[in-house]
């Protein structure tokens, strides 16, 4: 059983992005499609994809690299943990890196990076930040 997917999804990603593979998968969820579509939207993977298989369906993420292979995610950390669960209001989010890396927020509104949750004055949990 697994007690945290949102920090799976995070940790598959970073193994994959150390030893440059093209895609990683894993098994789907809601929050993780949403996670999936504000990393393609803010330009840190190419695109993703949800493949049918058993027992449950996977989301392929097709990661992105730099024309040297340089690495686009560097930097990637679970901040709302099972144990520990961080809320933020819209005024309280940060730019991460003087807006060169972001946050993604859990709202009511879905899964949305920093910037728009500024921009539609919404806050909700901290799921993660990267750049």
């Amino acid at each position: 059983m697994m007690t945290d997917p949102i920090a799976d999804m995070l940790t598959r990603i970073r193994n994959a992005v150390r030893v440059e593979r093209p895609h990683v998968e894993l098994p789907v969820s809601k929050v993780k499609r949403g996670l999936a579509e504000v990393l393609k939207r803010e330009g840190y993977i190419w695109d993703w994809e949800e493949l049918p298989s058993l027992p449950a369906n996977q989301i392929r993420l097709h990661l992105k690299y730099g024309p040297n292979g340089e690495r686009v995610i560097r930097h990637l950390r679970r901040v709302s943990k099972p144990g520990r669960r961080v809320y933020s209001r819209a005024t309280d989010l940060r730019p991460i890196l003087g807006g060169l890396g972001i946050c993604v927020i859990s709202t009511s509104r879905g899964v949305i990076s920093d910037r728009e949750a500024r921009q539609r004055k919404l806050g909700g949990e901290v799921l993660c930040e990267l750049w």
